[in-house]
């Protein structure tokens, strides 16, 4: 790292949307030659801080001076003729265009009478091109590329800009193993050239080997800063990340009587998105009767299993319930057959009440059996029973979470998947839904698959754990040796 001045300052940065205040107090700064690693969950502050440096938000105070020049405030086009670069994690080349002419364009200087490159500019180009990778296809249009060769454009794209300040917004996203080898000595090249890198993401782990200082955030606010050990050791970060003590009381698997042929079977599944891999030969297994958690942090593929798992989006490897292949069956049918998804994004019928959103979950109940239902839910989740005439629109957050558990619970199903049921609760909530996951455990024969990043909500239910990360399992094992050999990895 270059001693001197910083070639970015962030201080006391402070923004507000509405009541709410999503970043308060930050400030760090990067030095040319550095890599700056900004981390937090999901909804900690990292976008707004980025989008303040970029000028697409004004803070509401605080500084953001690049090269001591103050830009707190101004436009993103006079910051980045400043010298501050964005990578962007979903790309976003211009599809007409090759290759060798989105690069161009990042060449062109800002006047209108010098728009045509001439060949210091294209010899410039072919030059980045080649560093990044891109040289046999050049002629290219960015349509016909794989995923890793659209994120290689955007890198070629920031360095034909010649950047001293490179953010970089969620590196590894949707990339292999090679390919995200391949992508961070990218940007370790960027830091040897003397530029000062702010990249942004979820988690120290994927960062680890690239970064030279880690800042962490929570809630908007400054957790931790230093190396990656320290912020991975640190107890404030291992909790917001962890969720703290880790209780569990898993039943052995021996105790499940399918061992031969498990109630559901996924074998080498991966999932393609456009060009991203959201999913790579993921193999898990689950018990009838059995709970089991995916834990992973934001991004890392657990709805996307889920929604392949109920038919919601096509995919190579194979799926089977109690031996049977569920490929080529519709997400209708494989939901009638028991199979039942509780989604993270609730997708309620706002401007229905309570029990009309029931009763679209029941709707192949008979009226007595569908009564008889209503009534069991009403006892597991009893606020619902005193909001039954109110619309779910006007419910509360952990009240909507409840019905959409409990719409799912009126089909009968044999395998329940719910998807971070804990996300944006109040710890009280939170407890509730604790309380009736455990009645739903010993009271019925169900199969649970629950997806969530609180380790702390799912362990204590869990009779085994997946580890997700980057669409890939990480760890199997009994919860309760999840944390002395899967706590540093999920972090």
């Amino acid at each position: 790292m270059s001693e001197g001045t910083a070639k970015l300052e962030v201080n006391g940065l402070q923004k507000r949307f509405g009541g709410l205040t999503a970043v308060r107090d930050v400030s760090f700064s990067v030095h040319a030659g550095e890599i700056l690693g900004l981390i937090g969950p999901n909804g900690s502050g990292k976008s707004t801080v980025m989008k303040s440096i970029l000028g697409v938000e004004r803070p509401d105070s605080g500084s953001v001076r690049v090269d001591a020049r103050e830009v707190a405030g101004w436009p993103p086009h006079r910051i980045a003729r400043l010298g501050v670069g964005m990578v962007f994690q979903h790309s976003r080349p211009l599809h007409r265009q090759t290759v060798l002419e989105n690069i161009l364009l990042g060449l062109l200087p800002d006047r209108l009478l010098d728009l045509l490159p001439g060949a210091a500019a294209d010899a410039r180009a072919r030059a980045i091109a080649e560093r990044v990778g891109l040289t046999e296809v050049l002629n290219r249009r960015p349509a016909t590329l794989p995923f890793a060769d659209l994120r290689k454009i955007e890198i070629a794209k920031a360095i034909a800009r010649d950047p001293q300040v490179v953010l970089i917004d969620e590196p590894f996203a949707g990339l292999t193993a090679r390919e995200t080898a391949s992508f961070a000595r990218l940007i370790t090249e960027m830091r040897d050239d003397g530029r000062a890198v702010l990249i942004v993401d979820h988690n120290v782990k994927s960062m680890s080997a690239l970064v030279d200082r880690v800042y962490a955030m929570h809630v908007g606010e400054r957790i931790a800063e230093g190396s990656v050990e320290e912020v991975m050791a640190n107890e404030t970060v291992r909790k917001v990340y962890l969720g703290g003590a880790i209780e569990t009381a898993a039943r052995p698997e021996s105790a499940f009587d399918d061992a031969q042929t498990p109630f559901l079977e996924i074998d080498n599944l991966s999932v393609v998105y456009d060009k991203a891999q959201a999913l790579e030969a993921v193999s898990l297994h689950v018990h009838h009767g059995e709970f089991v958690a995916i834990v992973g942090l934001n991004g890392a593929g657990k709805t996307t299993l889920f929604n392949a798992i109920s038919g919601l989006v096509p995919y190579a490897g194979e799926i089977r319930r109690q031996g049977r292949s569920l490929r080529g069956r519709t997400a209708a049918m494989i939901a009638r057959e028991g199979i039942v998804q509780s989604p993270e994004g609730r997708e309620l019928f706002g401007l229905m009440t309570v029990g009309e959103n029931l009763d679209m979950g029941g709707h192949r109940l008979g009226d007595k059996e569908r009564g008889e239902r209503r009534e069991w839910l009403f006892n597991l989740f009893p606020i619902l029973k005193e909001r039954q005439s109110q619309t779910a629109a006007t419910l509360s957050g952990g009240e909507q979470q409840m019905l959409t558990i409990a719409r799912a619970l009126m089909m009968k199903p044999d395998l329940l998947i719910l998807d971070e049921p804990t996300l944006g609760l109040a710890p009280v909530i939170m407890e509730q839904i604790s309380k009736a996951l455990e009645r739903l455990r010993q009271t019925t024969e169900i199969t649970v698959l629950l997806g969530e990043q609180n380790v702390t909500f799912a362990l204590p239910h869990a009779d085994r754990v997946y580890v997700l990360e980057h669409g890939r399992i990480a760890w199997e094992g009994d919860p309760s040796r999840f944390a002395t050999e899967a706590g540093a990895r999920y972090l």
